[in-house]
């Protein structure tokens, strides 16, 4: 998300750019140097003063601009919001690390416990469990479908649900009710009650995510959101890892009171997630200057000053945060206006497709490894070294798109990783060939940097409103469901062992992806030299006067610019 900041007096503004404003006043504090700041730990190893400003230039610091971006009255945390608050990049960076650990790794812990309990049927097919239950690999991709189609379909109602009632009350509400359909897996017995039980996990499972990323960005600026959403899939990836370790032990229990093995898999993950979800009640505060609770002491987590240090330096740097307040609900204009905003649209084609040719063959990898003749212990054993890897890739790819400033190509990277072993699937013959070659092609191509945390942050920063962002975040995700829908049907029962039509799908689809991003880039790169041709064509009255009376909002404004 960039503004555009106006000087009242000359016409050398730049947009991205921060400037001081002329009629500034001289007892305001001083401002810090945006271009000193210093986001990674190892870039302020040489040359990093913790005592210099970080408060940054925003649009509150001239009076001319700033009343038109004032906070509603009833804006929970206006008690602290104070234009004229300063602080140093010592406190800035102690209090970041205090949020991530009060804060970030509880929702990465929830996160995992979603992660176990849709993920762990992956393991229970390794265990007999379609031959127990008398079905097929196409009753497998009806229940992976019926459940990404119960997911997306609930996505945008959660998301409402969660605005009204406040993420911190819904989300651990959403984790009791589905750990309690993941107990009852227990008693499957026949496709019927398969297909049913996974249609309630992901009704009550839909719009989890978009609500841990709209809880999150209370907390985090733009950049810092989108380096704790790599950790946060990062966590999803441990998860996975930690399903194959579970299943190791877990499916041993085979026998034990005439019980299969992925039954006893079932209960005790869903269990996991019951205590996660408990306790989430009493570890998720409201926001950051709510904080006071039952296991979060009397007095809260953050002290008056640390609560005015995370609410004036997110809000210097998008005001528009402000603009609802936590518990205020999207309203059925509100909603129509943002599910018409086409500016996001873009995003949203990107995330029905970008991951449907991993995400396919990772459905079926345990099936196929069993096919190539590893064990059941063995094959939940060798899914664990592409997570691991994929987990150094997508923090790695995280960390360099913020680096360098590029949202578009570093996620295009994803497809080109992907590209020469979707070409190897579709010229060699998976089942003739050695298996240890099969599985290093197959653990190669699911380490692929994923850009998903690009991508809901690059969502995010294009909103640019509460409002726009609570339905664009559960918009985006109703895509990428959708996508898993795709993919669940991509590899048919007709097709197997080799499924060669299927392979030649997956990369059709890789080489349109690339095509995709390169139009996306094209998109916001047009869109955003069609604002700087009008502002830069307005006089300083005439742009003070937009922005005094404009009734355009969000990402429509003309001092708003599309990142890309």
């Amino acid at each position: 998300m960039s503004t555009v900041l106006t000087k009242i007096k000359g016409l050398d503004e730049k947009v991205g750019t921060a400037s001081t404003s002329t009629t500034s006043l001289s007892s305001i504090p001083p401002l810090g140097v945006p271009v000193e700041e210093k986001r990674f730990w190892w870039q302020r190893a040489l040359s990093y003063d913790p005592d210099a400003v970080a408060t940054l230039p925003s649009v509150f610091d001239d009076p001319e601009t700033a009343r038109n971006y004032q906070p509603p009255s009833d804006w929970e945390n206006l008690k602290r919001f104070d234009p004229i608050e300063r602080w140093t990049w010592g406190e800035e960076h102690k209090i970041v690390r205090k949020i991530d650990i009060r804060i970030m790794i509880w929702a990465c812990i929830m996160f995992m416990s979603l992660e176990l309990d849709r993920a762990n049927l992956s393991q229970a097919l390794t265990d007999n469990f379609l031959p127990d239950l008398n079905m097929t690999t196409d009753d497998y991709n009806m229940g992976n479908t019926v459940f990404k189609l119960s997911f997306l379909i609930a996505e945008l109602p959660s998301q409402l649900v969660s605005k009204w009632m406040g993420p911190d009350r819904w989300i651990p509400s959403q984790m009791v009710l589905w750990s309690i359909v993941a107990c009852s897996q227990f008693w499957l017995n026949s496709r019927t009650t398969f297909l049913l039980t996974r249609s309630l996990l992901g009704i009550l499972q839909g719009g989890f995510i978009p609500d841990v990323i709209l809880y999150l960005s209370y907390f985090y600026k733009h950049h810092e959101l989108t380096l704790r959403l790599g950790f946060f899939w990062t966590a999803m990836s441990i998860a996975d890892i930690l399903s194959s370790l579970f299943a190791y032990g877990l499916l041993h229990m085979r026998g034990v009171h005439n019980a299969a093995g992925w039954k006893w898999l079932f209960m005790v993950e869903g269990l996991l997630t019951l205590v996660t979800g408990i306790f989430s009640f009493f570890l998720m505060p409201a926001g950051p200057c709510q904080t006071a609770g039952v296991l979060r002491g009397k007095k809260g987590w953050f002290t008056e000053r640390e609560e005015k240090i995370i609410v004036n330096r997110v809000l210097r740097e998008d005001p528009s945060k402000s603009s609802m307040h936590n518990r205020q609900p999207i309203t059925p204009k509100l909603l129509w206006q943002s599910l018409k905003d086409y500016d996001l649209w873009p995003l949203y084609i990107l995330g029905l497709t970008f991951q449907i040719p991993m995400t396919t063959p990772s459905q079926y990898l345990t099936l196929s490894l069993k096919a190539l003749g590893f064990d059941t212990f063995q094959t939940n054993l060798l899914t664990i070294p592409y997570t691991v890897f994929h987990i150094v890739t997508m923090l790695s790819l995280v960390y360099v798109a913020e680096i360098i400033g590029e949202l578009t190509f570093t996620s295009l990277s994803g497809q080109i990783w992907a590209l020469p072993f979707i070409i190897y699937l579709n010229v060699v013959n998976a089942n003739a060939a050695n298996k240890w070659v099969v599985w290093t092609i197959m653990t190669l191509l699911l380490s692929y940097p994923n850009p998903h945390p690009i991508q809901v942050a690059w969502n995010s920063r294009n909103s640019n409103t509460v409002r726009s962002r609570t339905v664009s975040a559960a918009c985006y995700n109703m895509f990428v469901q959708a996508s898993g829908i795709i993919a669940s049907n991509i590899y048919r029962d007709d097709d197997k062992p080799v499924y060669a039509r299927g392979n030649r799908a997956l990369l059709g689809i890789t080489c349109m992806n690339v095509v995709l991003y390169f139009l996306v880039k094209a998109y916001y790169v047009f869109r955003n030299k069609q604002r700087d041709k009008k502002w830069n064509s307005m006089t300083e009255a005439e742009r003070l006067d937009y922005l005094a009376n404009t009734k355009d909002e969000g990402n429509k404004r003309l001092d708003f610019r599309f990142a890309h």
